[in-house]
């Protein structure tokens, strides 16, 4: 099977987020952990999403692995490229969307591309160059105070202009409700006056296929995983796919259940919220594991008369208060890397006591998570919420027993989310 649509992703969770996307259009999908040699076995999928965890690194590191996995995409390949990002444009004044996006562009030939991270389905939506998160400006969401990319400018186009060399237009809604012509003429005549980037706006779905459909023959695509609903359409025009029937079925995966939360997101502190009231939970203190605990060790000591077919949860989600403080005192990033460690960690302890079905909430522990068990591959699933499917992993990634993972970016699903999704794990298997 040719791999039609080739993606790189600049976190874990927003990986599967676009995996969702593509396998509910239709579109075989595989998700790679990280970039594989150059010559490995190109899976059977018509797209490949490689997960990197280059949101927050360093612009240098992040532009250096994303052209590792392009030059893997296109050994296999892929005839377009996505770049895939945050649905709030998570990143700084300095990156990584620009640079990275501008190294892609050199190294694939071309002088233009789109940057659309809207997904209306989950109330992030674009006018007039404005990110709204529900029915608020991104400035005034949680992203204000995200612990590592607090989004405090809601122009998109600011933002990316800090970010890049090249000059940044703007598609406006008026241009995109006439469709893919008009939003194709838009496109050329940006190109012509010298820009090299636009943000486009989008408020519903069929705005993103509509993109979708304009941009057709671009070599690089940048968005949110919505921006991926009209491109398989593209190829089933062109006869290269099918009507996509299947393409969501897994094996059944039995074992026991838990779900590991370290995002710290309005949504997954709502989420936590109401399992607290429902299940056991173990709550992780980096302060303790700073001087010296073994919260890892205490945890799945905890969990020994526990563990089973229902689920419990480990959670170092807290409020952006005790958050802060924890930054404060331990600073930013050993704070992160405690946690991860953890997580990581109680991971692979749950896995040697049989569990085999798990959740992990925000995209640096589910980075955390699978890298700690050796997972290089998923298979995608069918949809739990919005940007969330559950996924097996390869075969050839763990052997036997598979696991079953739901990777939950920190901002998504609704406050039963950590319970629902094992009632759909029976739904989702074939």
């Amino acid at each position: 099977m040719p791999v039609l649509l080739g993606a790189i992703a600049d976190d874990f969770t927003g990986a599967t987020d676009l995996c969702n996307t593509l396998v509910r259009r239709g579109l075989k999908t595989v998700q790679l952990i990280d970039v594989p040699r150059l010559g490995a076995a190109v899976p059977d999928a018509e797209a490949v999403v490689i997960a990197l965890k280059s949101r927050t690194i360093p612009v240098a590191d992040a532009v250096s692995m994303s052209l590792k996995a392009l030059a893997w995409l296109k050994d296999a390949g892929a005839r377009q490229v996505l770049f895939k990002y945050c649905s709030t444009f998570d990143s700084t004044d300095q990156g990584n969307i620009g640079p990275v996006a501008e190294a892609l562009l050199d190294a694939l030939g071309a002088s233009f591309t789109l940057y659309c991270p809207a997904f209306p389905e989950a109330g992030r939506t674009i006018f007039k160059g404005y990110l709204f998160v529900g029915d608020v400006l991104l400035s005034e969401s949680g992203m204000r105070d995200h612990p590592l990319t607090p989004m405090r400018d809601p122009s998109l186009v600011r933002v990316l202009q800090r970010q890049s060399r090249g000059k940044v237009g703007l598609v406006q809604h008026a241009t995109v409700a006439k469709g893919p012509a008009a939003i194709a003429e838009a496109f050329a005549k940006l190109k012509q006056d010298g820009f090299r980037h636009t943000i486009v706006d989008a408020i519903a779905d069929h705005d993103l296929e509509a993109i979708g459909e304009a941009a057709k023959d671009f070599a690089l695509i940048t968005g949110g995983s919505g921006i991926a609903l009209g491109l398989p359409e593209n190829f089933r025009r062109k006869g290269l796919i099918g009507d996509g029937g299947g393409a969501d079925r897994l094996p059944k995966i039995g074992g026991k259940a838990a779900v590991l939360s370290g995002s710290c997101s309005q949504a997954t502190l709502a989420q936590l919220a109401y399992m607290r009231e429902r299940a056991p939970v173990f709550v992780i203190d980096p302060l303790a594991a700073a001087s010296g605990a073994k919260v890892a060790d205490e945890a799945l000591r905890w969990s020994a008369d526990k563990l089973g077919d229902a689920p419990i949860l480990f959670a170092a989600t807290a409020p952006p208060e005790t958050v802060a403080e924890v930054q404060q005192r331990l600073g930013r990033e050993r704070a992160g890397a405690l946690v991860e460690d953890i997580m990581a960690e109680i991971a692979k302890g749950l896995v040697a006591l049989g569990a085999r079905r798990l959740v992990v909430a925000g995209g640096e522990t589910a980075g955390a998570v699978v890298q700690a068990l050796g997972v290089t591959g998923l298979r995608i699933g069918r949809q739990i919420d919005p940007g969330v499917p559950w996924t097996v992993s390869l075969p050839e990634s763990l052997g036997e027993p598979a696991l079953a993972l739901a990777l939950k970016s920190g901002n998504f699903g609704a406050p039963d989310f950590f319970l629902r999704a094992f009632a759909a794990l029976e739904g989702a298997a074939a």
